[in-house]
């Protein structure tokens, strides 16, 4: 009888070693789906090879699915560039640049009543 109890466990712990192993290797997915990234695919068919690789690129779809989030995309930041004062200043120039095209543009243009009917050059037909 203890044979018999002994290859219970056994096998009990078999399955549940080899289901481990598989939820163990679809938590890089659940990450990438919980941060809605746009390779979730990819992130499966990776920890599925990794399951024959005995899970050496693990470690690397952990982080390739960490490192996307959906308010902020790929960045480590939270918005604030280090160039965002240049930015600013760029974005200020050609808004200042763009009134002033805008108004010469506008002082330039005559309007239709003003502009003078081109000439029109006589056809060869029209001079035989």
């Amino acid at each position: 009888m203890l044979d018999y109890v002994a290859l219970g466990i056994l096998i009990f712990v078999g399955i549940v070693l080899f289901y481990g192993v598989i939820v163990i290797h679809d938590i890089p997915y659940e990450i990438a789906v919980h941060r809605k990234h746009p390779q979730q695919d990819a992130i499966l068919v990776a920890g599925w090879v990794s399951l024959f690789t005995l899970h050496v690129i693990w470690p690397f779809l952990w982080i390739w699915a960490t490192l996307y989030r959906e308010d902020r995309g790929w960045g480590f930041s939270t918005g604030e560039s280090a160039q965002s004062p240049r930015l600013q200043a760029l974005e200020q120039q050609v808004g200042e640049l763009q009134q002033r095209l805008d108004a010469l543009a506008s002082s330039a243009v005559p309007s239709a009543v003003d502009v003078p009917a081109a000439p029109v050059a006589p056809t060869p037909q029209q001079e035989g």
